[in-house]
Order: structure tokens, then C-alpha cells, then sequence
């Protein structure tokens, strides 16, 4: 039996994102995902929302069916 993982190339936070620092975010996600490190990615509030920023993933944790991912926000579009 293999294990359910999806490849993501996006950051969708649907506003459950917490800041740590400065411009250093935690995103908790249920399943296991993978996200590209040290790459800029778009980050978005929805699927179907426009790109609020961009941002780099520098860690990655996969435990208990659940990915927390810590990336840094390297570029802001809007505040909204």
C-alpha cells in the first residue's frame, strides 16, 4: 500500500498561517505534501485567489498525516 502525498507548487494558506518572525511563516496542512525548498513560490489566500506574494520554503515536516511547512515571505504583493 503506498502513501496518499500530493506535489504542490503554490502556497495556499486559506488565512491558517502564523507568523514566527519577521517575515517567517508556519502553515499547518492535513496529509502529507510537497512543497520545492529553497525555491520562490506564489503564495495565495485561495486556489482561486491572485498571488499575494512570493515566498521560499525552508523547512518541511511530514508527522501524523499532517505537513507543517516554514517558509519565508520574500516578496508582497498587497496587504489585502
Amino acid at each position: 500500500m503506498g502513501m496518499p502525498m500530493e506535489v504542490q507548487t503554490v502556497i495556499v494558506t486559506k488565512g491558517k498561517e502564523q507568523r514566527v518572525q519577521g517575515n517567517v511563516f508556519v502553515l499547518k496542512k492535513e496529509g502529507y505534501r510537497l512543497y520545492p525548498l529553497d525555491v520562490p513560490l506564489e503564495v495565495r489566500r485561495t486556489v482561486q485567489s491572485e498571488a499575494s506574494g512570493v515566498a521560499v520554503v525552508r523547512k518541511l515536516e511530514w508527522e501524523d498525516n499532517r505537513t507543517t511547512v516554514t517558509y519565508e515571505l520574500v516578496s508582497l504583493y498587497s496587504t489585502n
